[in-house]
C-alpha cells in the first residue's frame, strides 16, 4: 500500500509561517537548538543564518521574504526551503493562522 497519499505536502515558501508557540528556541554559537513541548522533539538549527530565518518568519509575509531578509539568496535557496519543510514537518513551525 503506497502512502504518497498520508505524506505532508510540499513546504510552500510563499506561505505566511512562524515558529509554533510550544517551541522554545535557544541560540548556540552553531546555530540554535530548537525543543517542543508538545512533541518532545529536539531540533538543531546548523547555522546563524537558519536561526535569523526562522526567528523572523511571524515578520514576513512569507517564508521567502524571510529568507531574503536573512541574506539567503538564490542559490542556497532550495537548501533553506528544504531545511523549512523539515521544521515543519516535525512541527516546528507553523502556518499562520493555521492553528495549534
Amino acid at each position: 500500500m503506497s502512502t504518497e497519499a498520508e505524506a505532508a505536502p510540499p513546504f510552500d515558501l510563499d506561505r505566511a509561517w512562524c515558529v509554533d508557540e510550544r517551541v522554545a528556541v535557544r541560540p548556540e554559537p552553531f546555530g540554535a537548538l530548537l525543543y517542543h513541548f508538545g512533541t518532545r522533539r529536539l531540533s538543531f538549527l546548523k547555522n546563524t543564518t537558519m536561526l535569523a530565518v526562522v526567528r523572523s518568519l511571524g515578520e514576513h509575509p512569507s517564508a521567502r521574504s524571510a529568507c531574503a531578509a536573512a541574506g539567503v539568496g538564490a542559490a542556497l535557496l532550495p537548501a533553506y526551503e528544504r531545511a523549512l519543510a523539515t521544521l515543519a514537518q516535525s512541527r516546528m513551525i507553523r502556518e499562520r493562522g493555521s492553528g495549534s
